[in-house]
């Protein structure tokens, strides 16, 4: 139908552009007000459950370790990091995705860390990434937030670091330490990172530094003292035998899991599954109709 004069005809969008997502600055309008909720997510169906709940949802490098069984985060490449993104974005619909730039991706220099930003964010459409703040990583974090990529910095215990270090460690336990992570955060958030990741420091450590920072800190084992909070969602599901002294388990769901495939498995065994209510019947009606057909044309020949 055609649009009378001088009207203007509606936009009719696309229901993925009709989601209003969070966006890095919602995410930087919140320092020091409603703290900020984060979670990792690997997977569509998780990114489903746990999207209405989270401000942030962050496509961790840690999936190497809870999804892939690898012994830290260093094997991790950036095709998995883009696999992975891609599946929670398709789960996700309103929280902000961000995606672990993975170790190797972004320490040679600044034009190579865009060119490996810029892939992350055209193959999965997340709105950010995430690298580990080491000290020479400031002028990396200038020169992608300059070039459109917003970027949350890590500081602290920087798993990524783990070979350097000899385990992962808790940060800022002695003087040297706590300068450096200071710098670190200050390096960061005046390059323009929109959010930053506190992990393994001690509280006052980390109340210093969401008073230093201008951009809201994200803690994971850094006390309450932050302006948010993430943690693995395997750990605090549940799911291992062993979690860091800074998560607080939600569930048991190691138990739940396996308590279900033991079931699973007697009946299984005992041939009690499946059941009738399991089992598909044969449509009686259509059976004998193509039988019949079957040998009409048997008769045929």
């Amino acid at each position: 139908m055609a649009t009378p004069l001088g009207q203007v005809k509606p936009l009719v969008m696309s229901k993925h552009a009709q989601v209003q997502r969070v966006t890095a600055p919602m995410i930087a309008a919140r320092k020091g007000s409603e703290p900020v909720v984060c979670l990792t997510a690997y997977t569509a169906p998780m990114a489903m459950l746990l999207d209405p709940h989270c401000d942030l949802l962050l496509v961790g490098d840690s999936v190497g370790m809870v999804v892939h069984g690898l012994p830290n985060t260093v094997g991790v490449t950036l095709e998995m990091m883009i696999l992975h993104g891609q599946a929670v974005m398709r789960g996700a619909s309103r929280a902000m995705v961000v995606v672990d730039m993975p170790f190797g991706s972004y320490e040679a220099g600044p034009e190579t860390a865009y060119a490996n930003a810029a892939r992350i964010m055209k193959e999965t459409g997340c709105a950010a990434v995430k690298v580990e703040s080491g000290p020479e990583v400031a002028r990396t974090v200038d020169y992608l937030v300059r070039r459109g990529i917003p970027v949350m910095g890590h500081v602290g215990l920087r798993p990524q670091a783990v070979n350097v270090d000899g385990a992962f460690k808790a940060k800022g336990r002695n003087d040297a330490e706590w300068g450096r992570v200071l710098a670190e955060a200050k390096a960061a958030d005046d390059a323009g990172a929109f959010a930053i990741v506190v992990e393994g420091v001690a509280e006052d450590l980390a109340g210093e530094i969401t008073a230093l920072v201008k951009a809201p800190t994200i803690g994971i084992g850094a006390s309450a003292s932050c302006d948010g909070q993430i943690l693995v969602t395997d750990d605090m599901l549940g799911l291992f035998d062993w979690t860091p002294k800074f998560v607080r388990r939600y569930a048991d769901l190691k138990a739940v899991v396996s308590g279900a495939a033991e079931a699973y498995a007697k009946d299984v065994r005992a041939r009690l599954f499946p059941a009738a209510a399991e089992t598909y019947a044969l449509r009686r009606n259509a059976h004998r109709q193509q039988r019949g057909r079957v040998e009409g044309s048997g008769e045929q020949g």
